[in-house]
């Protein structure tokens, strides 16, 4: 399991070998790379800027990754989330999973994603034109989140 938080950007041709490289019987690797959006609600985003709480991030997306680990049978993961100022298309945060199976794999990248939006302590701003306004997890994601605990989900 590699867990990282980092103001410098990653490569993920290097992130994904290196995961494959630690689990060579893996028949699967699905991931998931979320960028800086240079529009949101309409409005132009200059950039935004991530902070956290050293020590505490790093264990609260450890935990998410050792309860996904709980539910699907996975080889491995990786998980690296930038911090610090962003510009639109910069990467912000890497998700890979490793399994015997895909749907394994696509599950687990899915969940923890899910749960990164709503459960990692990180501390959004984002600048626009008209001022700059923090960010908070959206419906869409505490719904999306939420579906991992409901009665017939993959838990």
């Amino acid at each position: 399991m590699t867990v990282r938080v980092q103001a410098e950007d990653f490569d993920v041709a290097a992130e994904l070998a290196a995961l494959q490289a630690r689990c060579p019987n893996a028949g699967a690797v699905a991931s998931f790379i979320g960028l800086v959006r240079g529009n949101e609600e309409g409005q132009a985003v200059k950039a935004m800027t991530l902070e956290h709480y050293p020590g505490m991030t790093e264990k609260a997306l450890a935990e998410i990754v050792a309860e996904a680990r709980r539910r699907w049978e996975l080889a491995g993961t990786a998980v690296v989330h930038r911090v610090g100022r962003l510009l639109p298309g910069e990467r912000i945060v890497l998700v890979a999973v490793a399994s015997g199976h895909r749907d394994h794999a696509f599950a687990a990248c899915q969940f923890i994603m899910d749960y990164l939006k709503t459960q990692a302590p990180f501390w959004k701003k984002e600048e626009l034109a008209a001022g700059s306004r923090w960010v908070e997890a959206k419906d869409s994601d505490r719904a999306a989140a939420a579906r991992w605990t409901e009665p017939g989900s993959a838990a």
